[in-house]
């Protein structure tokens, strides 16, 4: 039998929160569970809180072959290394482009260096 650790959604219509779980590969996503380890509530406001874990059966589930499904992964990967950062701020507005100033031609009487040098040859 493969075991997965996987989400199973509940909740309510717009108001969804996970259960994490471990479950046969072929049950569906909502189905029957072999145990329930921890929840993940996408709604919380502190971003630390958001994931309850028992991490004691976590890692006996790992270590007798559970593979996490991909977000479940992320998910443990956060709460063992405590990486809960917050999202960066936006970048502040930048100024509109001016246009670039012409480069004036010089006056008539003045005449540069390079036109008036003798041509060498």
């Amino acid at each position: 039998m493969a075991v997965r650790i996987r989400m199973k959604q509940m909740g309510r219509h717009r108001r969804h929160f996970f259960r994490i779980c471990i479950a046969d590969s072929r049950s569906p996503r909502d189905g029957k569970n072999i145990e329930e380890i921890g929840t993940y509530d996408p709604f919380v406001k502190e971003k630390s809180q958001r994931v309850n874990l028992n991490m004691e059966r976590l890692d006996y589930w790992l270590s007798v072959g559970a593979q996490p499904s991909d977000r479940v992964a992320t998910l443990i990967d956060k709460v063992k290394e405590n990486r809960w950062t917050t999202a960066k701020p936006a970048p502040a507005m930048l100024d509109p482009k001016q246009p670039a100033a012409k480069e004036e031609a010089p006056a008539e009487g003045e005449a540069t260096a390079e036109a008036e040098a003798p041509a060498e040859g």
